[in-house]
């Protein structure tokens, strides 16, 4: 299908954990109907650490993703990156604080269809390229085509129109765009959803090679199997709370899947 051999087990550096670069601590958030989605979660992360949410969709993970990045008022609770307090602060103002969002949805919160390649590489970073009053064109179409080149992204022409890519390629603009800026702390929400197994070999090994770059990172999933090869720590929540927190080495199938349903692991 991709024209050459895929890997599907993804190969773990060790990588020494170093201070905490997130802190989320018991932060309330409703959701559009004004419900409370997200009850009272607390976490941190690490360094080169990568903390898996689990959990069946619906459970609060959109709500706590959209809060973090800026996109939904957290009600109470405080949210912190490298010290520097988060919370109810504009998007723009969190990634310039070193947020980099892979959203769940892409079309809804990172992309428009419409646009170039080159047009959405530059979404959200027109103070990186701006010349004054005026885009810096030449510039973006030189960096568009160096993302391109890096990240596999065909057919490697930044003109075409982003719609007209495959799902993962398009998933692939993402992943460069929000990558290749300044960031400490990635939230990668179904970073792989819906696109072909040579962009999620390619997904895969990106984010654990940012975390050989120190960056702290929040994957959220609905794929089990890319939650346990990617996490060093995974936390589940059902109803709106985390109701548990596994080292990677101590974690199952099974295990994971009591906690998901709402059960209790034995002592």
């Amino acid at each position: 299908m991709v024209g050459r051999v895929v890997l599907f087990e993804v190969k773990k550096s060790d990588v020494k954990l170093g201070e905490t670069t997130v802190k989320v601590d018991n932060i309330t958030v409703r959701g559009e109907n004004g419900i409370e989605k997200v009850k009272g979660v607390s976490f941190d992360i690490k360094e080169g650490e990568v903390l898996g949410i689990a959990g069946v969709e619906g459970n609060g993970q959109t709500e706590l993703i959209e809060a973090l990045a800026g996109l939904a008022k957290i009600e109470s609770g405080t949210y912190s990156v490298a010290g520097e307090s988060l919370e109810n602060k504009t998007p723009k103002f969190i990634k310039e604080k070193g947020l980099s969002h892979i959203p769940e949805n892409r079309h809804k919160r990172a992309t428009i269809d419409d646009f170039t390649i080159e047009e959405n590489m530059a979404l959200g970073l027109q103070d990186k390229y701006s010349k004054g009053a005026l885009m810096d064109y030449p510039v973006i179409e030189k960096n568009t085509k160096d993302n391109m080149e890096k990240y596999d992204i065909r057919p490697l022409d930044g003109k075409i129109k982003f719609g007209g890519l495959s799902g993962g390629n398009q998933q692939k603009v993402v992943v460069a765009r929000e990558l290749e800026r300044e960031n400490k702390f990635i939230i990668a929400a179904q970073p792989t959803r819906g696109v072909d197994i040579g962009a999620i070999e390619m997904i895969h090994n990106t984010i654990l090679n940012e975390k050989t770059k120190k960056k702290a990172i929040l994957l959220v999933s609905a794929e089990l199997s890319e939650i346990m090869a990617l996490s060093d720590r995974i936390a589940v929540m059902y109803s709106g709370k985390i109701v548990g927190v596994l080292d990677r080495k101590d974690a199952t199938m099974e295990k994971l899947g009591i906690l998901m349903a709402g059960g209790k692991l034995d002592d």
